[in-house]
C-alpha cells in the first residue's frame, strides 16, 4: 500500500469548510464578522480532525474492480465499493449489499435479495449491477487478470466464457427483477460466500460505465460509490487520496469518520516524521524504526497475508535450468531478511502457500501438514549452481533484478544480490527499480529476467496461490507450463478431487511440491506489518485476506 501528504488538498478542504461554516452564521445579525469566523474556523477544526490520514507505499493503480490487481487498489476501493458481502472483524463473510440468500440443498444456487440501497449519485443499487459487472469480469474483450476468480466461484459457464467457447449472456448470474440476483454453479464452493466480498465481483452501474467509457475510475466525477465513503480528490498515480464519508450510504449511521485521507509515502524516514508531526494517523513501519517503536503503546505487529519471492522468467537463457534455479533459491539469507533488515514481523518463507491462511479439513492450518522447501543452505546452492553451469557449458551469469521503488523492497533486493553474488562466484546481480505499477507490467510482458514480486490472498483457500502457476495464468510470470501440475489444479477446483475434501487438500500439498521443487518461484518471506496507529484512532479492521484493511468501524476521538 502507498502514502503521502497533501497540505495543499487540505488547505482546499478546509477552504469549503470554512464556507459553510459562514452561511451557517450568516442568520445571526448580532454576530460581528469577527465572531462568525471564529465559529467557522471551530467547525472547520473539529471536522478536519475526524479526517482519518492513512500512510500507504504505493500509489493506486485502478478504481476499477474488474481491472484492479494490487492490495492498495483493493483497499481503496473497498472503502468506496461494497459488493453482496463485506467481512466482520474475525474475516467471515458478512451480508453487505445483499439483505438475505436463499441458498440450495446442493449448494449449487444462490438467491440474493439485495437491500434498498443507492450508488452516490442517487441511482438504486440493482441486481444488474452484478450481473453486468461479473460480465464483464469473465468477457476476453475486457481481459481481466482476475477473470480467473470466477471460475474459482464456480460460476456457471464462467471457465468456458473466459476462453472463448461459450458467449457471455450464458453466466450463470442473472437478474430476476431489480432486487432478485439469482446464482447458479458449475460445482459446489465451500468458500463462495466469503468470495463475494472480494473487489473483483463489486458492482458496477451500466448506464454510468457507458456514459464515462475510458475515462471510467479515473476521477472523482467518474467513480460511483456505494460503500462508506465516496471519493473526493483523485486522479491516476496520484501521491494523495481524497474520501469522505458517503451520506448516501445505507449503513451511514454506522460510520463516524468524516472522511479518510491517503498520502503516498514510500520512505520510513519521511513516514515517522509525518507521523510524529501529526500529519498522518496510521503509518507502516520499516528496517531499525521497528526497534524504535516497538514499546511505543501506539506500535501493532500484525501478520499479513503477503508472500513475497522471486520470479525468474524462463524464458531468458540459463533461467530454464532447474539447478540454477535453485541455486539462487538457497543463496541468500531469508532470516537476516526477516530479522535483521525488515524487523516487522515477517517471517522466513519456506513455502509457496502462507501460514494462518486456511484450516483443512482436519481443522489444522494447512502449513501445520505440509512440508516446507528450498531453505537457505549456501553449500547446497554452491552444488547446485555448479551443476547447472556444467549443464548450461557457461562459468559466468548476469541477471537484472527488477523491484518497485520502496524503501523495505529495495533494501530487501540490495542484500539479495550481496548475498547472491557472494554465494555463487560468477553470478552478477544487477538492481533495476521502478514505481509499482511499472515493475507489474514490466513482469505481466515478460519483460524482465528476475522479479522480485508478492501475492496477497483474495481468499481463505491454498488455491488463491497455487492457481497462479498454471499454464498460461497471467500471474504465471515465469511462463512455466507442467502437464502433471496443471492436472492437479484442475482436479482440485471442478474435478474429482473437488468432491473429495480429505484428496483435495492431500492434492494441493502435493501441487505445491512439485512447484518448489521446481523452484517456479523462489520464496523470500511472508509479510507482517509494523503499524503505528495514533491512540485516539480505534476500530481499524486488518485482515490477511482479500481487502487488507477495513474503515467503516474506525472512529478518530
Amino acid at each position: 500500500m502507498k502514502k503521502i501528504i497533501s497540505l495543499l488538498t487540505v488547505l482546499a478542504l478546509l477552504f469549503s469548510l470554512t464556507a459553510c461554516g459562514s452561511k451557517e452564521a450568516a442568520p445571526a445579525e448580532s454576530s460581528t464578522p469577527a465572531e462568525t469566523q471564529t465559529a467557522s474556523e471551530t467547525a472547520t477544526s473539529e471536522e478536519a480532525a475526524n479526517i482519518l490520514k492513512v500512510q500507504i507505499e504505493v500509489e493506486v493503480a485502478s478504481m476499477d474492480p474488474q481491472i484492479a490487481t494490487d492490495g492498495t487498489s483493493f483497499e481503496v476501493m473497498g472503502a468506496v465499493t461494497e459488493g453482496l458481502y463485506s467481512v466482520d472483524a474475525a474475516g467471515s463473510p458478512i451480508l453487505a449489499m445483499a439483505e438475505s440468500v436463499d441458498k440450495s440443498e446442493d449448494g449449487m444456487s444462490y438467491t440474493f435479495h439485495l437491500r434498498d440501497a443507492n450508488w452516490s449519485n442517487g441511482t438504486p443499487v440493482t441486481a444488474n449491477d452484478f450481473v453486468y459487472a461479473w460480465k464483464r469480469l469473465v468477457d476476453p474483450a475486457t481481459a481481466s487478470e482476475y477473470s480467473f476468480i470466477a471460475e474459482i466461484a464456480g460460476i456457471k459457464n464462467a471457465a468456458a466464457i473466459i476462453s472463448g467457447d461459450v458467449p457471455v449472456d450464458e453466466l450463470g448470474a442473472v437478474a430476476e427483477d431489480d432486487k432478485t440476483l439469482v446464482v447458479t454453479l458449475d460445482f459446489p464452493v465451500s468458500y463462495f460466500e466469503s468470495l463475494m466480498s472480494f473487489n473483483s465481483f463489486f458492482p458496477v452501474n451500466e448506464a454510468f460505465f457507458t456514459e464515462k467509457g475510458d475515462l471510467f475510475g479515473t476521477s472523482p466525477d467518474t467513480i460511483l460509490a456505494n460503500g462508506p465513503f465516496k471519493i473526493s480528490a483523485y486522479e491516476p498515480a496520484a501521491t494523495t487520496i481524497e474520501l469522505v464519508k458517503n451520506e448516501d450510504y445505507w449503513d451511514a449511521d454506522a460510520v463516524k469518520l468524516d472522511g479518510i485521507e491517503y498520502q503516498v509515502i514510500k520512505e520510513a524516514q519521511q513516514t515517522m516524521l509525518a507521523y510524529q508531526n501529526g500529519d498522518i494517523d496510521v503509518a507502516t513501519l520499516a528496517g531499525e524504526q521497528v526497534e524504535q517503536f516497538k514499546a511505543d503503546p501506539e506500535f501493532h505487529n500484525i501478520m499479513a497475508g503477503y508472500l513475497w519471492y522471486i520470479s525468474p522468467n524462463q524464458t531468458v537463457a540459463g533461467l530454464e535450468n532447474v539447478n540454477l534455479r535453485k541455486a539462487i533459491a538457497l543463496s541468500y539469507d531469508k532470516a537476516a531478511i526477516a530479522n535483521n533488515i525488515l524487523k516487522d514481523g515477517s517471517i522466513v518463507a519456506d513455502f509457496a502457500v502462507p501460514t494462518l491462511l486456511a484450516a483443512g479439513p482436519d481443522g489444522k492450518d494447512y502449513r501445520e501438514t505440509a512440508d516446507t522447501y528450498l531453505a537457505t543452505d549456501k553449500a547446497k546452492a554452491l552444488e547446485y549452481f555448479n551443476t547447472a553451469k556444467a549443464e548450461l557449458g557457461v562459468d559466468e551469469f548476469s541477471y537484472t533484478l527488477i523491484v518497485e521503488d520502496t524503501e523495505s523492497a529495495q533494501n530487501v533486493a540490495q542484500f539479495i544480490q550481496s548475498e547472491i553474488q557472494t554465494t555463487l562466484p560468477g553470478m552478477t546481480i544487477t538492481i533495476e527499480t521502478m514505481p509499482k505499477k511499472n515493475r507489474v507490467e514490466r513482469m505481466q510482458e515478460g519483460d524482465f529476467e528476475l522479479g522480485l514480486t508478492r501475492w496477497g490472498p483474495d481468499y481463505a483457500d491454498p488455491m488463491t496461490y497455487l492457481d497462479m502457476w498454471i499454464t498460461d495464468s497471467p500471474n504465471n510470470y515465469g511462463f512455466w507450463s507442467n502437464a502433471e501440475y496443471d492436472s492437479i489444479i484442475q482436479s482440485a477446483k471442478n474435478g474429482e478431487l473437488a468432491l473429495d475434501l480429505i484428496a483435495r487438500w492431500e492434492g494441493l500439498k502435493k501441487a505445491e511440491k512439485i512447484v518448489m521443487d521446481e523452484a517456479v518461484i523462489l520464496p523470500v518471506y511472508q509479510k507482517g506489518n509494523a503499524v503505528m496507529i495514533k491512540g485516539n484512532v480505534t476500530g481499524i479492521e486488518f485482515h490477511s485476506v482479500g481487502i487488507n484493511r477495513i474503515y467503516k468501524n474506525a472512529v478518530k476521538n
